[in-house]
């Protein structure tokens, strides 16, 4: 589904990126973990096209997006959950969710997204100022589901959330993959990646130093979150 090859980045003359391979596959959710700094963003950016100090190669279901600017990428079926969740805030929840154009035939229906996201049928005439953290997040993640994105990049999506709430996106992931949809989530909790991930990067100063699958990685958890620096 998603193939990044030789992927270098930079900012002015300092190297951000150093040519980074990572492949997602259908139905899959893969890691991408690093202390704050190593590159995880700006591998983020560079994906969907913000980023364009960069060269390799990116490929999207087998077509070269690499030169492709982030709209066309949007509708090549790729979307971004950001870290900042992104919420309208004077819109209400369903003028969020009715927001961004479909882009393909596998487009969330209201009706789906509401049954799996009862607390934004809820609240669906609520302006998203008065969300919660955790209802923001359901709706950043539900709102890319609309477009009918099959690649999901998802950043940081447990971040700053209760226990109760990082339980339910974690279920919400799984339930994407199994959709046959992929997912590149970028995060630091090792303990909520390990609950929904198949395999792990480890990014460091810009390089992948390790590639790992979810069994090595729930054995080296101790050493990951010292690793980690959390």
């Amino acid at each position: 589904m998603l193939e990044v090859t030789g992927l270098s980045a930079w900012y002015g003359q300092a190297r951000a990126l150093h040519e980074v391979d990572v492949r997602v596959d259908e139905g899959e959710v893969v890691s991408l973990a690093g202390r704050n700094g190593a590159g995880k963003t700006t591998l983020v950016r560079c994906l969907i096209g913000l980023h364009q100090q960069a060269s390799g190669t990116v490929r999207l279901h087998g077509r070269d997006i690499t030169g492709l600017p982030a709209h066309s990428r949007a509708r090549a079926g790729m979307g971004w959950v950001q870290d900042d969740r992104g919420i309208y805030a004077s819109l209400t929840v369903e003028e969020n969710l009715l927001l961004p154009p479909t882009v393909s035939d596998r487009a969330w229906t209201l009706a789906r997204v509401y049954e799996t996201f009862p607390v934004l049928a809820e609240r669906r005439k609520a302006p998203g100022s008065t969300l919660s953290g955790g209802e923001q997040q359901m709706l950043a993640i539900a709102r890319v589901l609309r477009t009918g994105a099959r690649l999901l990049l998802m950043d940081e999506p447990s971040e700053g959330l209760a226990p109760v709430i990082v339980s339910r996106i974690a279920a919400i992931i799984r339930d994407i993959k199994a959709t046959g949809a992929g997912v590149l989530l970028i995060e630091q909790n090792v303990k909520f990646a390990a609950t929904v991930a198949d395999r792990h990067y480890l990014l460091s100063q810009g390089r992948i130093v390790e590639t790992l699958d979810n069994d090595e990685f729930r054995r080296r958890e101790g050493d990951l979150l010292k690793y980690l620096g959390i």
